[in-house]
């Protein structure tokens, strides 16, 4: 109970302002019946020692009388303690060969694993433990569906998670436990749900915020070249072959993880959508195709001239994501395409890049607009699962003020949650960019029958660059994919 009483002052203390009222009065209700409910049991220990003494004709002086009375309550009290103390610690035990497991790919984690030091904590405190079991970026789907078709789904499993997709890709009426009126869900942000939905249930938690893509650069080799941030394609292009020229790498690409190639073909739906009047319903109701977008072809033909020009240097097919704060840090490179939070990442690890990095939106097809994506990675809970409760009761702890900041300020790359009573941590430089510049939805999280093409798109991709498919025939091959998966879904609009 003291931990309760601890827990809830905090919440008060931090104006916690989605405070469930009802939550409250059932929580004193229940630990103010349990506390009567002993006192009660210790008077009527006490009285029935009287009675008996009384009937006894016991003949004990009145100081006798309370040595007793002190005695026999100070037993009852100790003894009840001692219950509680081992109840405790016999449900501890007995939850230490409980272990839950926690499938995900990499990128669905935080780099700097305070995810898994948050499980480490909680299994100290509950005696249930974490596996871990992570799996690289472009496998990850793959190995989820065969697990979950297999029925050997890990316990919790997090996934990217997005309205559109999740019941055509997971299927978690079936596949899935429903968390629906879990205190928890009232305090994520709002726009986060139907990403974690399908019809009136809600089936995962969601920690991060909205995510952006950008790129970043370093200032040190722009002001060193005279160049300034490019607002089109020609200025982008013209600033690549100064800095190619002066024996700097340009880009850095990242295709050994699979997806990052692929960024600015989905990523700029938004800008998209600004030219093309109603496009995401449109392609939704099949009134539409990829291939009626000049811009998305335009995206990859440009693409493939930076491939060709050695804008990305040689070694982009072997490059991951995770290398790029070193070659960014080291001048081998001078831009890189990340999300939210990198910049905060990077000077983490070399804080002599402090005030040393600068940002611009992807100007793709002469693009000035930031794509916004508001879903992210949720963590969802096996049908099968053995452990649903522990799980649930994981998920709690995960929600709970004090965890929330914790995540929030172990991971650098993470610089807002999708909970509102947790205060962002944006420099000012990102709220004053994004201010200045248009923005819109991304394509993958708005128009059906994309998420499930997002590894395949990067593989059309790297395929292009390779010269084994030409930029019409990727865009064609995507269009492609998305209506057969339209018509294996049974979509009235393919049919």
């Amino acid at each position: 109970m003291y931990d309760k009483i601890i827990a809830l002052e905090s919440l008060i203390c931090e104006k916690y302002t989605n405070f469930n009222y009802s939550h409250f009065e059932s929580f004193v209700n229940s630990e103010g019946g349990i506390k009567m409910k002993r006192i009660t049991a210790l008077a009527l220990t006490t009285l029935l020692v009287t009675v008996m003494c009384a009937s006894a004709g016991c003949g004990a002086s009145e100081g006798e009388k309370k040595e007793t009375a002190g005695t026999e309550n100070a037993g009852t009290e100790n003894e009840a303690e001692d219950t509680s103390a081992q109840a405790g610690e016999t449900e501890k035990t007995e939850k230490k060969n409980i272990t839950l497991t926690f499938g995900s790919h990499q990128s669905g984690l935080p780099s700097s694993g305070i995810v898994q030091q948050i499980a480490e904590e909680y299994e100290e405190k509950t005696g249930v433990r974490i596996d871990f079991q992570i799996t690289p970026d472009a496998q990850w789907k793959d190995v989820l569906k065969t697990k979950i078709s297999a029925g050997e789904a890990p316990d919790i499993f997090c996934i990217d998670s997005d309205p559109v997709a999740l019941e055509d890709q997971w299927k978690p009426t079936a596949n899935c436990v429903p968390l629906t009126g879990e205190e928890w869900i009232a305090r994520m942000d709002a726009s986060v749900i139907p990403a974690v939905s399908v019809g009136d249930d809600i089936y995962g938690i969601s920690f991060p915020g909205y995510k952006v893509y950008w790129y970043y650069y370093n200032k040190e080799i722009f002001e060193n070249l005279g160049l300034t941030a490019p607002t089109n394609y020609e200025e982008f292009k013209n600033v690549c072959q100064t800095i190619k020229d002066a024996g700097i790498i340009p880009v850095y690409e990242a295709i050994q993880d699979g997806w990052h190639q692929q960024l600015p073909f989905y990523e700029l739906g938004g800008y998209y959508s600004q030219i093309h009047e109603g496009l995401y319903d449109k392609l939704n109701n099949n009134e539409m195709k990829l291939t009626d977008i000049p811009e998305a072809l335009t995206v990859l033909q440009q693409l493939k001239e930076f491939q060709q020009s050695g804008f990305f240097g040689d070694d982009y097919m072997s490059n991951s994501t995770s290398g790029d704060y070193k070659a960014i840090a080291d001048g081998t490179y001078a831009m890189t395409l990340e999300g939210f939070g990198w910049e905060q990442s990077l000077i983490e690890q070399y804080p002599e890049m402090e005030g040393k990095i600068g940002i611009f939106t992807m100007p793709w097809a002469d693009a000035q607009c930031i794509g916004i994506a508001p879903a992210g990675n949720a963590y969802f809970i096996s049908s099968t699962s053995d452990y649903a409760e522990e799980a649930k009761e994981f998920f709690r702890y995960l929600a709970t003020p004090e965890v929330l900041q914790q995540r929030l300020e172990g991971d650098p790359e993470c610089i807002a949650l999708c909970w509102p009573e947790i205060a962002p941590q944006y420099p000012q430089s990102y709220v004053d960019y994004l201010d200045s510049i248009s923005s819109g939805t991304v394509m993958q999280v708005a128009v059906k029958y994309t998420g499930a093409n997002w590894m395949d798109t990067g593989k059309d991709i790297a395929a292009m660059y390779a010269d084994a498919m030409t930029p019409e025939e990727v865009l064609q091959s995507i269009s492609d994919r998305r209506d057969e998966q339209a018509l294996l879904m049974g979509d009235e609009n393919w049919k």
